[in-house]
């Protein structure tokens, strides 16, 4: 094989490469805008745009770098790639875990934190101009794969162009093919594996953090072997650049250059430092991971306080198919008594970007969910529950004293099953899920609605907060409308929801939402706990109890213990029509409304 033609191989499969980081490089900023400021569609597409529209004017300024340099100004390109994504990554992380002062104004905010997928967007448009015109200096591109390789693909390339002949003009074309053609193609080979890769291997087996640095090594890698092959080691280190040899063509008596640049030695060090050091964080990731994440989680969690009143302390995380699971220890650490909870400290969950669960009020809140309505339906084996979410347990264990028959539906198989174990939550599920009267199915809800024929007479929504787009199918008038569809004639839906003065666009959509799905009448309720133990009871959440038409009150000949014992707080509680805001939009699987979600 000709030097031309294994030349030619190596620069392809750079371009496999640097193509493979690019495109992941895409997708680690979509997930990780995402993460920080939720909205799954809104943050791709924005990314997406944005990263292309850098790609373009990156490529269209590579025609301004020298020409006599391709060599040269390709390392600089992938040590720039390697320097500046985890920066960048890390920028964004940043941005999110201190507290930026209200005069900020929050567009000057989202344009900072995109400013990562600029650049690099910006330094990829140049990597295929500068690898096409390499490849093309060496003339040699279509002897460039191994012979079977060639065979196989000219299969391909022939039984396509037939296909193509159908409907357009065309004309075999044998022999070379261009440089463009070539490195494009491997571009998108390169990019197809980059994702499949991402979203089968490296996002679920490592996780956004190690990612980042997986990514930026192969870059480092990348440019130390063009380097390595290309470079002209006799000058080295007595010379203060680095050169590159030239090429030699077999099959023709003429010499050509590939590319007659230079690089200086401090920039080959700093490649050889990053790389180094990037090996390093990947051979440690799990470490890494875990200290990088406790860091920003520490910072960001319970922020919503004034600064210097609560601390957090992570005790430990993992990430599920689908969510990420955060258990941590909050101090108070203000001035005066603690108005939040009994004592010092105490242990939270939090799922994602929301809180789901403290000690404080994990009792309350279920008791809200579940034992106020309960006080709707009669007790017993023949009443029929269905709980969406829950996947801690807890709900259960409240509807097991009613001696009630339940399904239980919960996407999240490895949390559930992590739960029925761990200490923290046994001691508030007490293996619930060992109830006999319990079927427990691992699938979406909205899904499970629309396969099931039973009809339940309450139907309890355990579910997280409108944080996230992925959640917008919990929240549309569809999966309100199949609820409804499975409702017995006296049955109720209950779920807990934001303060509408605290999220004023949020509530109206919402309710909008439940309206349009059928639902007629409403009962709105607070549930109220001494939670630090001051003799004075506070409001802990709110919860709403949805029927398609007129329903008993919750005092009465059924009110539960719970009720009973705070009657006084639930007598004045009534149904009211279900209210409809003007110019306010549903929100539908097909045409989101947006304002539904929450920002956290």
């Amino acid at each position: 094989m000709s030097n031309s033609r294994t030349d030619t191989g190596t620069l392809l499969a750079l371009t496999f490469v640097v193509s493979f980081c690019s495109f992941a490089y895409e997708f680690v900023y979509s997930e990780l805008l995402t993460v920080m400021y939720g909205g799954t569609v809104t943050q791709y597409v924005i990314t997406v745009g944005l990263y292309f529209f850098s790609l373009g004017i990156g490529a269209a300024l590579s025609d301004d770098l020298d020409a006599a340099d391709l060599g040269g100004n390709f390392f600089r390109t992938e040590v720039f790639l390697a320097a500046a994504a985890p920066a960048g990554f890390l920028l964004i992380v940043g941005l999110n875990s201190v507290r930026i002062p209200q005069s900020v104004p929050p567009e000057l905010i989202w344009t900072v934190a995109r400013l990562p997928v600029v650049v690099v967007g910006f330094l990829s448009g140049f990597e295929l101009p500068l690898l096409t015109h390499m490849v093309d200096e060496l003339e040699d591109g279509e002897t460039a794969m191994p012979v079977w390789i060639q065979n196989a693909c000219n299969r391909v390339h022939n039984t396509v162009v037939k296909g193509l002949g159908t409907v357009w003009s065309v004309e075999r074309t044998d022999g070379r093919r261009s440089g463009l053609s070539v490195v494009l193609a491997m571009d998108y080979v390169g990019g197809l594996v980059g994702a499949v890769i991402y979203a089968r291997v490296l996002y679920p087996g490592l996780g956004l953090i190690p990612t980042i640095f997986v990514l930026a090594l192969l870059n480092g890698v990348a440019a130390l072997v063009f380097v390595t092959y290309f470079g002209d080691w006799s000058r080295w280190p007595v010379t203060d650049k680095w050169s590159w040899r030239s090429v030699n063509e077999n099959s023709q008596s003429s010499t050509r250059a590939l590319s007659v640049g230079h690089v200086s030695k401090t920039l080959l060090v700093v490649c050889l430092v990053l790389t180094a050091s990037y090996a390093g964080v990947v051979a440690k990731h799990e470490t890494a991971d875990e200290q990088l994440s406790q860091l920003y989680l520490e910072q960001q969690t319970e922020n919503k306080y004034p600064p210097g009143a609560m601390r957090a302390n992570v005790v430990s995380q993992g990430t599920t198919t689908y969510q990420h699971v955060i258990r941590y220890n909050r101090t108070w650490t203000g001035t005066g008594p603690n108005p939040h909870f009994t004592g010092k400290t105490e242990q939270c969950l939090r799922l994602g970007s929301a809180i789901q669960l403290c000690e404080s009020w994990a009792d309350s809140y279920h008791q809200g969910l579940v034992d106020v309505p309960m006080s709707l339906v009669e007790p017993g084996p023949e009443t029929k529950v269905l709980v969406v979410g829950g996947g801690d347990w807890i709900a259960i264990d409240h509807l097991r004293k009613y001696n009630v028959t339940v399904d239980h539906v919960d996407l999240d198989g490895e949390f559930m099953q992590q739960t029925k174990t761990d200490p923290f939550f046994r001691k508030w599920h007490d293996d619930a899920y060992e109830y006999d009267r319990l079927n427990t199915t691992t699938a979406d809800g909205y899904r499970y609605l629309q396969e099931s024929n039973e009809t339940y007479d309450l139907v309890l929504l355990d579910i997280p907060g409108a944080t996230d787009d992925d959640l917008l199918t919990l929240y549309s008038a569809e999966f309100y409308s199949s609820i409804r569809n499975h409702l017995s004639d006296e049955g109720v839906v209950v779920t807990w929801g934001y303060s509408p003065d605290g999220y004023p666009q949020h509530h109206k959509a919402f309710i909008n939402t439940v309206g349009a799905a059928g639902f007629t009448n409403q009962l709105s309720y607070w549930v109220r706990e001494d939670i630090d133990s001051d003799g004075q009871s506070e409001r802990i959440e709110q919860f709403y109890v949805f029927a398609p038409g007129d329903r008993q009150s919750l005092t009465g000949d059924g009110e539960t213990a719970y009720v009973r014992k705070h009657r006084e707080q639930y007598r004045t509680i009534e149904w009211h029509a279900v209210p409809r805001y003007r110019g306010v939009r549903v929100n539908s699987i097909f045409h989101p409304n947006y304002d539904i979600l929450i920002d956290t």
